[in-house]
């Protein structure tokens, strides 16, 4: 299991498109994957979830990954959240 805080540098925060464009990226891994902020833990494979967070530029989360492809999963989220997608 990998756990890594990020720090997230999208100028419009998580709102839905790059809400939709994380759960995506997150959906293409084996990996378990959630979010957890403001003391709440989410699938980061859900668009729900995900939503429910309302996330903003300069919020820190920590990004938990468990399984085969974990740390290749950490990294691109973690490239995604600061603003540097694929």
């Amino acid at each position: 299991m990998i756990t890594k805080s990020i720090e997230i540098k999208l100028p419009r925060g998580l709102e839905a498109r790059p809400v939709a464009e994380l759960v995506q990226l997150a959906s293409k891994y084996e990996s378990t994957m959630h979010i957890e902020a403001q003391s709440r833990k989410v699938n980061a494979k859900s668009i729900m979830g995900m939503m429910t967070l309302n996330l903003n530029s300069g919020e820190e989360v920590t990004v938990i990954a468990e399984g085969s492809d974990e740390e290749t999963a950490v990294a691109d989220l973690e490239r995604f959240l600061q603003g540097n997608a694929q």
